[in-house]
């Protein structure tokens, strides 16, 4: 049976304990430029249109709330001032922070709306529930980089929140821009949110390293006078995740383990494939952990469940959800199916589908599906003939000349398109663009196929990736703004040369040989990873592959540099030199950065 539209009881939840928020509820930079807007969204009061899916405009709906909600006593949310929530637990002398936002603007304002209503407290630590920007991003704005408050993540935080955001960053952050409907105007012809949230906010992002690791499930501490314990939960919606439960308070933090909404198992931004199997048993130990004890569930996202058996019912079909899609996935592939074959056989059972919970707005059956498929047997479906395809654009030529040339292909395209099968029409359509990208016809005819399927789907990135698609192909590629460089003075020194040796340029690179020692050494800024001895490392280049270890020899190099922490932080992002100590042949320096490419943010994707 399908989800009911007469039950109101989210609507209800969404809004219980509201207290205030802002007016207007629109957030600046220093700049003054507008990196957040809420007022943008009011449209979504009114009916939905026929351009929209009914239940994402529910969904909508329920994501344009924002302000100041009591949890219950003692614990906060500020919600619709970023894509996720902060969470703010009053502590013996002050208030601990869960999960500080995108943007140093919007954590402040987040902080400020608390404080007006809750008094000056200070900031007594910071919990990183996980390690996507969401939920790290703003920290400071709630706490100065130098802070000596504890800063709480699961093991591994670091690693994972520098492997998305760093290393592939730059790739994420433009196809993180079609997911999030970031160039869309905000209408019922444009974005209606990301199922899981408003959407990102475009401020300053920034990162401090944790300060103490949860590193295992019954781990207990303290925070000024709170009592926490922990469940740690890795591989489910992120590597390194954790939740956790207030004892005193009867709360539990599901971090984003269990939203109002099916979660990817692969963003359309792309990320590691999570696994649905750990997922669902980590869901259902904590509703054995902890559920029966609590009072409310709250998580990193959406609005809180109250009452104990309201919080079981929603962990077991959260449970169930994730481990049907698994369990089904893996049966039919057992059977010969193929990722995109078993997706379009997949049903959601009907007591879940009867769930809103559990319906794809954030995430949908179809594409974690395929991921399920992948994780297991990767990108190749076992036909030979799908081994050595051709990249896009040459496949794209060989299909049009098979069809009869552009024309011939457009036709065809608009002869799906007039049937209803909008999905092989801009199949079609998209290569003729990619034979013929000057063809304002075939442009035209996949705009109107992506515009139809976006207007269609009941997952909010879906929709935001199709209407960004036919948006792109006549109007300039945007700049995306949100970067990860702030994040740069909280990574190591190993982390650090690993975001140069993956922009060396390989070819270029080839016949090139040098090799440098770098010493770290304490000073204002920081030092090495311990804070206090020197740190020596090699780098070698060659054969193209620029080669970094920690080491304790002193071999022969060509230069050896000198500096602090942040004097390399400085060195890395903006060539700054003052106070660096260099000995040996500088020029080598001046070589490697030669080789270093820069990359492309705004790079094209419904285009060749």
């Amino acid at each position: 049976m399908p989800a009911d539209f007469k039950d109101r009881t989210d609507f209800e939840n969404a809004d219980r304990g509201f207290i205030a928020s802002i007016e207007p509820m629109t957030i600046s930079d220093a700049d003054g430029r507008r990196i957040w807007d809420m007022d943008g969204w009011a449209f979504l009061e009114g009916t939905c249109p026929e351009t929209a899916n009914a239940s994402l405009w529910r969904q909508g709906q329920l994501n344009c709330r924002h302000g100041l909600y009591e949890v219950t006593e003692g614990i906060y949310q500020v919600r619709g001032f970023d894509l996720s929530n902060m969470t703010l637990v009053e502590s013996d002398h002050g208030v601990i922070v869960i999960d500080p936002l995108v943007s140093q603007e919007t954590a402040a304002a987040a902080l400020a709306l608390y404080r007006a209503h809750r008094g000056e407290r200070a900031v007594t630590a910071v919990i990183y529930t996980h390690a996507h920007i969401d939920h790290f991003g703003g920290v400071l704005g709630v706490v100065d980089r130098d802070t000596d408050v504890p800063i709480l993540a699961p093991e591994h935080f670091l690693e994972h929140a520098v492997s998305e955001n760093v290393y592939a960053g730059t790739a994420m952050l433009r196809r993180g821009f079609y997911y999030g409907g970031v160039a869309l105007p905000k209408g019922a012809k444009g974005t209606l949110g990301m199922g899981l949230g408003p959407t990102v906010s475009t401020g300053s992002v920034g990162l401090i390293a944790p300060t103490l690791d949860i590193t295992s499930t019954g781990q207990e501490e303290v925070l000024d006078g709170v009592r926490i314990v922990f469940q740690s939960t890795p591989g489910t919606e992120c590597p390194a995740e954790m939740n956790f439960y207030f004892p005193d308070h009867r709360a539990l933090c599901l971090a984003e383990n269990a939203t109002h909404n099916l979660h990817n198992l692969l963003t359309l931004r792309g990320a590691q494939v999570r696994d649905p199997r750990i997922w669902s048993r980590y869901l259902a130990e904590a509703a054995e952990l902890f559920a029966h004890r609590s009072d409310v569930a709250f998580a990193s996202h959406h609005w809180p469940t109250w009452g104990a058996d309201n919080i079981i019912t929603y962990l077991a079909e959260q449970r169930d959800l994730y481990a049907y899609l698994h369990d089904q996935t893996l049966r039919l592939m057992n059977q010969g199916y193929v990722g995109t074959e078993i997706a379009e056989m997949m049903e959601v059972p009907p007591g879940l589908d009867a769930a809103w919970h559990a319906h794809g707005y954030y995430g949908s059956v179809s594409h974690n599906v395929k991921a399920i498929y992948q994780r297991y047997l990767g990108w190749y479906d076992g036909n030979p003939a799908h081994l050595w395809l051709h990249p896009p654009v040459a496949a794209a030529e060989r299909y049009v000349q098979v069809i009869g040339g552009v024309d011939a292909t457009v036709a065809k395209a608009i002869t799906f398109l007039e049937k209803g099968d909008l999905r092989f029409a801009a199949e079609l359509a998209s290569h003729a663009v990619f034979a013929a990208p000057d063809s304002e016809t075939a442009r035209q005819v996949l705009c109107t196929a992506l515009t139809e399927l976006g207007y269609g789907s009941e997952c909010a990135t879906w929709r935001n990736c199709f209407l960004i698609g036919a948006q792109e192909l006549f109007h300039p590629i945007e700049h995306t703004e949100v970067s990860s460089a702030g994040m740069a003075p909280a990574l190591t020194v190993t982390q650090l040369f690993d975001s140069i040796a993956i922009r060396i340029n390989g070819p270029k690179a080839w016949d090139e040989r040098l090799r440098i020692n770098w010493a770290i050494t304490a000073g204002n800024g920081g030092g090495g990873g311990n804070g206090s001895a020197t740190e020596h490392y090699r780098m070698e280049l060659s054969n193209g592959a620029l080669i970094h270890f920690p080491t304790a020899l002193n071999e022969e190099a060509d230069l050896t540099v000198t500096l602090t922490k942040a004097q390399l932080v400085g060195l890395l992002l903006e060539s700054r030199t003052d106070g660096v100590d260099m000995s040996g042949d500088a020029a080598v320096l001046a070589t490697l950065v030669g080789l270093v490419d820069s990359p492309d943010p705004d790079f094209a994707v419904v285009t060749p």
